[in-house]
């Protein structure tokens, strides 16, 4: 029914398949602080899970999926992060889904180019209206905010660490959203990487809470699966009675919970440990966060480089068009990753 389509990509060195990767040097995962293969994490999290006496959530979020252990979670990341409310969300891109809810008819969008694609998917959902400005521009941003105070509501959508260029957002934008209307900030790759306590861009930038919406993912540093929503009182509440992909899907099941608990933790008692390895990847590679992307000449020399490295038990991220507009490498400079061996991948790969 597909073959032809699926040929086509065969051709072009496009197609996509699962593979199995065992006893590799990775490279390639957001597991940026290794939280997902500490023991001491999981023993903790399975102890209390256990306690717990469940191991499902078995409901949604507003019937009976509600735990005490994702209230224990969702305090612990309002204290860290200094916001008013939180809300624990099935996965990063449930979490985006919901946010373009926030948007009414009246209302503006302003969204960087390269956001995410749960964002984009997500945008062409909401009543409101969209418009995108090139990435990290604040030229492009303020002509497209031109006619900002027309809207009932403005929301300007940045990432904190962009997944597939690794650069952080310019502050000059994150002030200048502040300014117009509220921030939406995706720190799925700043958490964990950035800021005083590592909290990300909102805590290295000291974003206004009461101005910003922040959403994080529990897996990448956190070590875990699922996403979060930090915001004032207000929105949650909004999101709670309004965002589909929040109030009917399944409650994300509370050893996941405990384990990004129990990750957070970790990050906050070894802080000084993280930062001083984070600072020694990024100077020495030249990098605003652990993503190190390197061009590819086209996709065929992608594949046969990845494959080279894999011969070697290194496995890194070989990325395609149309996830990105060429094809690049993707190393994660991973802190549990010995330096000599990113260093040596970084220089094969030119």
């Amino acid at each position: 029914m597909y073959q032809k389509e699926l040929e086509i990509l065969k051709k072009r060195n496009r197609f996509r398949e699962k593979k199995l990767y065992e006893n590799v040097i990775d490279l390639a995962s957001n597991d940026y602080l290794g939280l997902a293969e500490d023991i001491e994490i999981l023993d903790k999290a399975y102890y209390e899970t256990k306690k717990l006496g469940l191991h499902s959530a078995k409901a949604s979020l507003l019937v009976n999926g509600y735990t005490k252990a994702h209230k224990l979670l969702e305090d612990e990341l309002k204290k860290l992060n200094n916001f008013e409310e939180a809300v624990i969300v099935g996965s990063g891109f449930l979490a985006n889904m919901a946010l373009f809810e926030l948007g009414r008819k009246g209302d503006l969008f302003l969204v960087d180019e390269e956001y995410h694609a749960s964002g984009i998917v997500g945008s062409k959902l909401t009543q409101a209206e969209v418009k995108f400005f090139r990435h990290n521009s604040i030229n492009d941003l303020e002509n497209k905010a031109k006619d900002y105070k027309k809207y009932n509501r403005v929301f300007i959508v940045v990432e904190g660490i962009y997944s597939m260029m690794g650069d952080k957002v310019k502050e000059e934008i994150t002030e200048f959203g502040q300014k117009i209307g509220y921030l939406i900030i995706d720190e799925a790759h700043s958490v964990g990487v950035c800021g005083n306590s590592l909290m990300g861009i909102a805590d290295e930038y000291n974003l206004n809470p009461k101005k910003t919406i922040k959403m994080g993912t529990l897996g990448k540093a956190l070590g875990s699966y699922g996403a979060y929503i930090l915001a004032t009182k207000e929105i949650i509440d909004f999101l709670l009675n309004k965002a589909k992909s929040i109030i009917y899907t399944t409650a994300l099941n509370p050893l996941d919970v405990y384990l990004s608990f129990f990750g957070l933790k970790k990050i906050q008692e070894n802080l000084n440990n993280f930062k001083e390895k984070i600072q020694k990847r990024k100077l020495t590679f030249n990098s605003e966060s652990l993503i190190k992307i390197i061009n590819a000449k086209d996709n065929q020399t992608l594949l046969k480089k990845q494959k080279e490295l894999l011969n070697n038990n290194i496995l890194i991220g070989a990325i395609r068009p149309p996830t990105v507009k060429t094809p690049i490498f993707r190393v994660i400079m991973r802190t549990n990753i010995k330096l000599d061996i990113i260093s040596q991948t970084i220089k094969f790969l030119g």
